[in-house]
């Protein structure tokens, strides 16, 4: 056993056969719970005596995801209020050592994951030289419903309070406060592409990792105010934090989950506002798009997987059953003109069927578009794409949403992630992307050219990873004015 200290008090961690010492379930914050349901984070109170840390702590209340995501998906559940917990692996307890540090923010929609599922243990980031930290945050209305009289964009809150933490204490465990990395996918890309234009997080991460997500992915105000209503006429209480205070947890989960569907079966704007268009009720609450400058001090590794949306359309059987009427209204929906886009997709795609050509479009709408953006805006940002193609399915999967995570955690043998990546998934290219993530996080270099728009040089990750100029460049130019 190891002990390491804390400014709330002593925290003791086991240490591993490879060398690897977890520390788990710490708090960086006090349970978010009774006086302080729907409030910002408080501190954690500190503690006498030594505190066990070999054990995870609860994850924030959520729903299971539906069928068949459920199978698709880690994530796990471990009840209790002591949810704003964080995990700690590194090869060098104690002070002294300054290594890089990676905080990875976890996926979910914004209402589902935890930072303690296996999938994404950060042991081989600390077997290479990294203090990897895993922390939980609110999720669902906790963490993101507009309420009257309470801070926003909670959940957000709580990761600022996390990477406060973090930088007051991670020297100890043989942490570089001055070299941390954010590193996120999905909903957790998305956190991290608000809290680069959040004042309250300046000067807390040096780089960041942003994974299928960036900064386009936001209700405003109006449709936030929208959503709590509808929440709270399914639930038959009225908009309040009382009212939503006094609603039985197991209950309020179910309903909150419910909506995500509901906005599916009804995608009226006058409803729902934009969570029409990705389908999430629960996210950040901003007044408008907002993108760093090129002054930033932020170093940025952005990028998406080559057939994101497939995840959405495979399972559930829907890409072959997809009408040409249905993509071309979708197609207007992300703001293009079907007569003169769904040629442009075709042309590269001459056999694909309409769900093949849905997903190219809705990829690049929700993923590939938004992290160009991103790279534009911060000039010496780096570029990838994941194009690795999984077997399963009948191979219909494809490089879809969240297959890069076991690559870049380089645990290509987790259970959890057998039902995306099948038997024999290349661990060179995890060797490859793990290595990279390392690389920029010690250095801000991940091993190939910056993004500019005269090369638009992006690192294709497939079982060759390639260094190649502005891929699918026709596509991308539709979008401009657009997205």
């Amino acid at each position: 056993m190891t002990v390491c200290r804390t400014r709330q008090g002593e925290v003791r961690g086991r240490t591993s056969p490879y060398g690897v010492t977890s520390f788990l379930g710490i708090p960086y914050a006090a349970p978010p719970f009774g006086a302080l349901r729907f409030r910002a984070p408080a501190p954690p109170e500190p503690w006498t005596g030594v505190r066990d840390a070999t054990a995870h702590g609860p994850t924030a209340p959520h729903a299971p995801y539906a069928p068949p995501f459920d199978a698709l998906i880690p994530e796990n559940h471990i009840p209790g209020e002591d949810c704003l917990n964080l995990d700690i692996r590194t090869p060098a307890p104690g002070p002294g050592a300054a290594l890089p540090v990676m905080v990875w923010m976890h996926g979910g929609a914004f209402t589902n994951g935890s930072g303690s599922a296996s999938g994404y243990d950060g042991s081989a980031f600390a077997r290479d030289g990294v203090v990897c930290v895993n922390l939980n945050y609110r999720l669902g209305s906790d963490g993101f419903l507009h309420l009257p009289g309470r801070p926003d964009n909670r959940g957000l809150l709580d990761q600022i309070a996390a990477l406060r933490w973090i930088r007051e204490n991670i020297a100890s465990f043989g942490g570089d406060p001055d070299r941390v990395t954010v590193f996120g996918e999905s909903a957790g890309a998305m956190s991290i592409g608000t809290l680069l234009t959040t004042e309250a997080a300046r000067g807390l991460f040096r780089r960041a990792v942003l994974q299928s997500g960036a900064c386009h992915h936001y209700l405003r105000p109006a449709s936030a105010r929208l959503i709590a209503a509808r929440l709270a006429e399914r639930l038959g209480i009225e908009p309040t934090p009382a009212a939503f205070e006094a609603v039985p947890l197991p209950e309020l989960l179910y309903v909150q989950a419910e909506l995500r569907t509901e906005v599916s079966a009804d995608p009226d704007p006058a409803r729902w506002g934009e969570a029409v268009l990705n389908m999430m009720p629960f996210e950040p609450v901003r007044p408008g798009l907002t993108l760093p400058g090129p002054d930033g001090d932020v170093d940025l590794l952005i990028g998406s997987n080559r057939e994101e949306y497939r995840l959405f359309l495979v399972p559930t059987r829907r890409l072959q059953a997809f009408p040409e009427s249905s993509l071309r209204a979708m197609t207007a929906a992300y703001g293009l003109d079907p007569g003169e886009a769904l040629p442009v997709y075709r042309d590269a795609r001459p056999d694909a069927t309409p769900g093949e050509l849905l997903d190219a479009v809705a990829t690049d709408w929700f993923y590939r578009i938004p992290a160009i953006r991103l790279a534009e805006a911060v000039p010496g940002s780096h570029l990838y794409e994941f194009a690795w193609r999984s077997p399963l399915f009948d191979g219909t999967l494809g490089a879809c949403h969240a297959l890069e995570l076991p690559f870049v955690f380089d645990r290509l043998h987790d259970p959890s992630y057998a039902p995306l990546l099948g038997d024999r998934p290349p661990q060179a290219l995890a060797d490859a992307m793990h290595g990279a993530w390392i690389s920029f996080a010690t250095t801000g270099d991940p091993g190939w050219e910056a993004y500019d728009k005269t090369t638009r040089t992006t690192m294709t990750f497939t079982t060759t990873p390639t260094a190649v100029p502005d891929p699918r460049a026709r596509e991308r130019l539709l979008w401009e004015g657009v997205r």
